[in-house]
């Protein structure tokens, strides 16, 4: 059997019905993005017109004299006010969504719980982030945007370093993984490859949805190894080490720090081009926003920047991209798990389409496609029969293989 038959048997797997589900949710975060856009810039265009921050600035100007405290109110009173306008649309694909296609495990009270947490927590952050922003423009009009991805990056790389020990187990409970052959090849692999983690640690994903995801995250002393509980329970030994030498081979590869700058660098060309936008929007105070660097002009801010993010989505994705396929080369390599590759892809393909055309893969994926994934691993697994380095077994599945979520149904 060559790499594109073995491929396609492994495909084959699936079943029509469980690949047209696939395509069927993936293809309507298209839409779903598209709507979230036209959500965003439609609220703003709202709190604009009914001038809800000049007004409030205006009224306790008088009484705030600290301009960083002006605009953390002023972002308090925008973010809540947008986050209302926008609740229909996340409750619908944050919850509802996710259950018509049966990848969510929570009640709505505990979606609804969590919502909130994580609402809190990005209202205070968001605050503090977009006010010192303004501190910045009004300080350095001209070389703001500059100045602004330098501070963005540092707080990014402050959030990386915080997020795993801090904000992550708000959200989920992390237990050190039961002791056995499995957890020590996963030490193992991660130490001969540089990440300073001597345990593993398993996170109760089950509790919100059934998929299957692991990560090593962290910086300066933060580094953590962790896997949701889904991926010990639907997933063989040999794929969990494929999905952990993987999640070690960003580590290896200085993922953290390459993402982070090509990121700023996107992010640095995305407030150039909003400074000048503004500059000629509020040039003439309307809608009673004094200047670019007034925050009760943040409702433009926002509106323009979605609609600058929107368009260079491509561009962040296909960066994402090209760090994920590095990533999947190391894993395979370092696992030596072509199959239990291949069974991983096919888990991913419950919500992500496993054959896209070329335009969707440049637009929408930020990860190769199940498709190029378990052709990769197939050609791996042929060249290194070829080579003597690998046992003489047959490619493709095994007889009588289904993902799980196919043999449930079936």
């Amino acid at each position: 059997m060559t790499p594109d038959q073995a491929t396609q048997a492994w495909i084959a797997t699936m079943g029509p019905d469980a690949i047209a589900r696939s395509n069927s949710y993936f293809e309507g975060g298209y839409w779903l993005m598209l709507a979230g856009w036209a959500v965003t810039v439609a609220s703003c265009v709202l709190l604009i017109w009914l001038k809800l921050l000049p007004t409030l600035r205006d009224r306790i100007e008088g009484r705030v004299k600290n301009g960083f405290i002006m605009g953390v109110i002023l972002t308090i009173i925008a973010t809540i006010a947008l986050s209302i306008l926008s609740f229909p649309l996340d409750l619908y694909t944050g919850f509802f969504r996710e259950h018509q296609f049966g990848l969510a495990t929570q009640t709505l009270p505990a979606w609804l719980s969590e919502f909130a947490l994580d609402f809190g927590i990005n209202l205070i952050i968001s605050a503090m982030a977009v006010s010192g922003l303004y501190q910045i423009v009004k300080r350095a009009p001209n070389t703001w945007w500059v100045w602004g991805a330098s501070v963005t990056g540092a707080f990014m790389a402050v959030m990386i370093a915080l997020a795993p020990v801090f904000i992550a187990p708000l959200f989920n409970t992390y237990t050190p993984m039961e002791d056995g052959p499995l957890k020590a090849d996963i030490i193992a692999m991660a130490q001969a490859n540089g990440v300073p983690a001597d345990d593993v640690f398993v996170f109760d994903e089950s509790r919100q949805s059934n998929r299957v995801t692991a990560n090593v995250s962290g910086l300066f002393g933060t580094t953590r190894i962790a896997l949701a509980d889904n991926l010990l329970t639907r997933v063989s030994p040999e794929g969990v080490r494929m999905v952990m030498a993987h999640e070690i081979g960003h580590y290896a590869l200085g993922h953290i720090v390459s993402l982070l700058f090509f990121t700023l660098f996107a992010v640095a060309v995305i407030f150039a081009l909003l400074g000048l936008i503004l500059k000629r929007i509020v040039g003439d105070g309307r809608w009673g926003i004094r200047a670019v660097w007034d925050p009760a002009g943040l409702p433009l801010v926002i509106a323009v920047a979605a609609t600058l993010f929107t368009l260079a989505a491509p561009v962040f994705n296909n960066i994402t991209r090209f760090h994920e396929h590095q990533a999947d080369l190391f894993g395979i390599n370092a696992s030596r798990e072509p199959a239990g590759f291949a069974e991983t892809a096919l888990l991913l393909a419950e919500y992500r389409k496993m054959q896209p055309g070329p335009v969707e893969r440049f637009f929408f994926y930020t990860h190769p496609s199940g498709y190029d994934r378990i052709h990769m691993a197939m050609t791996w697994q042929a060249n290194e029969i070829a080579a003597g380095r690998a046992p003489q077994e047959p490619l493709g599945p095994p007889a009588g293989y289904r993902p799980d979520y196919v043999a449930e149904a079936e």
